[in-house]
């Protein structure tokens, strides 16, 4: 059986070209991951992935820009996957995005993430 999976994209831009500190952009993803399991906790994935708490599965993504950021948060709307984006108050920046726990993944999808993202360096 596969894994539940959370995924969770953070802009490459931010400790890039816009200098913000690395605790920063963790920041960005640890409040999208939070959101998002707030958001879908009556969700059965969700329940379950919360319920084996030592076997948790996540891939951190990073992805170029805010443009890119957005062109997959559309992907993830047209295909139904619930996800939450983060965006940083009181800038308004949109910074990144967590998917809730997901069993498996649409081959358009996963052809989403790789076109916008890759593995978090």
């Amino acid at each position: 059986m596969e894994p539940l999976t959370m995924f969770i994209v953070v802009r490459k831009d931010l400790a890039k070209k816009l200098q913000w500190p690395t605790g920063s952009v963790m920041t960005q993803a640890c409040h999208a991951a939070t959101a998002i399991l707030h958001l879908t906790r009556e969700d059965e994935n969700t329940k379950a992935y919360l319920d084996d708490l030592d076997n948790m599965h996540k891939v951190v993504l990073e992805t170029k820009n805010e443009g890119s950021l957005e062109k997959l948060a559309e992907v993830l709307t047209t295909h139904n996957i619930p996800f939450k984006k983060w965006i940083e108050q009181p800038e308004n920046i949109p910074t990144s995005l967590a998917t809730a726990p997901l069993a498996s993944r649409s081959p358009e999808v996963l052809e989403a993430f790789k076109k916008t993202c890759s593995l978090y360096r």
